[in-house]
């Protein structure tokens, strides 16, 4: 699956941290493509058990830090899990099948 990041139209480039949470029933390729999100900031990948994240070339990934996890089950719970962990949750969404997933980053 290939995960496009983008920040918002109003950001020019997106200079803040960002932690996702990748998660399958399956282990996945998490391909990652992103334009304008500035190097050198903390970027956070969890991925399902067996997954793992592919990195386009360049010094993203010397930012970025992947790092598997046992996820709740059902949806509902991986939410509350998310927003305890982290205090909240800006983005939440469930794919059946899909090979491109894109995101806009920002405010």
């Amino acid at each position: 699956v290939t995960l496009h990041l983008n920040p918002i139209s109003s950001v020019h480039i997106h200079q803040k941290p960002l932690v996702f949470l990748l998660n399958s029933p399956l282990p996945l390729v998490w391909k990652l493509k992103t334009e304008r999100l500035a190097p050198g900031i903390r970027r956070v990948f969890f991925v399902s058990l067996g997954s793992v994240v592919q990195f386009e070339k360049g010094n993203f990934s010397l930012s970025a830090e992947t790092q598997e996890k046992f996820f709740p089950e059902k949806n509902e719970h991986l939410l509350q899990w998310a927003q305890k962990e982290y205090g909240a949750v800006t983005s939440f969404t469930e794919l059946k099948i899909s090979r491109n997933i894109y995101i806009k980053v920002g405010e």
